[in-house]
């Protein structure tokens, strides 16, 4: 999402008021200037004393006040206090939320080559909001913005041409803009190129200018970036193999709770993979992934209560995760449970739902369900 303060005038704005922007202390004469100017009209004045309202510099945040000047402004013409004025209605700030009204102001502000007006536009003709959805007028407004060098839009635009939404696939032209707002440092295009590379989609297929990109944008905290990154260090993919490594990017995935990352490192302290075995630490891992709906690491986390790894044993809790994996339709899970049923051994013995399980991971392709299947002679 743009900031309020990402609106800023680039030039021909009033020198006063932009000294109160200025680092710094702020002072009193130019301050006093710059609301002169606004009170006498000056509409780029009267945006700049509605963006100090806003953020509170040099007067008390204030968003009514902000919202007052912003209109002052937008009506006498100016791109960025109508652009503001735009951000305003659409977040809610200082005023109603109206997505409606949010449209006409950055329509005007748009119409006036306002790259940052153009993105939020195209943003709201891509989501439906105060307008009807429509991706090909979405396209139109990120590709006039990211023709003026906005990254977000050029990102945007990348996707765009990604997926072919509002405009016929092209993975070559995704690269050229997920390129041009990389270069800009923009860690979602980054990450994107990264993924591009990587899989050999709209250029050649180079591991090790995916590792390039996915580094970018990781040491930006891009979780999926960390994530990338931990599996190419775990296989040796355009790096050489080291788990340290794969253990250290995965970790910060993990930490801004991306649920690859941490079932990838739940398996690792699980199994010793390159690193001590930790079951404590599988355990959490697990239970972080299990409780975002992981089936997987609802499994794991019931093979953990099963053996008593890393908690102390309780088939009940095992049952209850493995049951939630099973639903999902991890067959692995729908064994291990059609399995329980039908010993009767850890749980009471239930020979219908022993079957029902068993046939569920037989028909998902599971070879040990359909052997026990036989076995059990369903």
């Amino acid at each position: 999402m743009i900031s309020l303060s990402s609106f800023c005038a680039q030039a021909g704005s009033e020198e006063d008021c932009r000294n109160v922007f200025a680092p710094g202390a702020i002072t009193e004469h130019s301050y006093e200037l710059c609301r002169m100017s606004a009170t006498n009209g000056n509409a780029l004045a009267q945006y700049y004393l509605g963006l100090m309202y806003d953020v509170g510099r040099g007067v008390k945040q204030d968003s009514n006040k902000a919202v007052e000047w912003f209109t002052l402004s937008a009506k006498n013409g100016d791109a960025y206090g109508q652009a503001n004025l735009g951000l305003m209605y659409a977040k809610g700030r200082g005023v109603s939320q109206d997505d409606h009204k949010a449209v006409e102001w950055y329509t005007l502000a748009a119409n006036q080559g306002l790259a940052q007006a153009q993105l939020m536009l195209g943003f709201m003709y891509a989501e439906g909001r105060g307008a009807q959805k429509d991706s090909g007028k979405a396209v139109e407004w990120y590709t006039l913005a990211a023709k003026q060098g906005q990254a977000d839009a050029q990102y945007n635009l990348a996707l765009m041409y990604d997926y072919g939404r509002g405009v016929k696939q092209d993975v070559g032209k995704a690269v050229e803009w997920y390129t041009l707002a990389a270069r800009q440092g923009d860690a979602k295009a980054q990450l994107h190129l990264g993924l591009m590379y990587i899989k050999g989609r709209g250029v050649e297929q180079d591991d090790g200018k995916a590792i390039e990109w996915f580094t970018l944008a990781a040491k930006q905290d891009n979780a999926s970036a960390q994530y990338n990154l931990g599996l190419a260090y775990m296989h040796g993919r355009g790096v050489k193999e080291d788990h340290i490594a794969a253990e250290r990017w995965y970790t910060l995935a993990a930490n801004q709770g991306l649920l690859d990352a941490q079932f990838n490192l739940g398996q690792m302290y699980a199994n010793g993979l390159g690193i001590t075995r930790d079951d404590n630490k599988a355990f959490e891992l697990f239970t972080l992934a299990a409780k975002q709906g992981d089936a997987s690491s609802q499994r794991k986390l019931g093979m953990m209560y099963n053996e008593g790894r890393g908690v102390k044993q309780d088939v009940g809790k095992a049952v209850e995760w493995y049951t939630l994996a099973a639903r999902q339709g991890d067959a692995a899970a729908q064994t291990i449970l059609g399995v329980l049923y039908a010993e009767g051994k850890e749980v009471k013995q239930n020979q219908v739902v022993a079957k029902e399980w068993l046939y569920k991971a037989c028909k998902n392709g599971d070879k040990i369900g359909c052997d026990e299947k036989i076995k059990f002679k369903f």
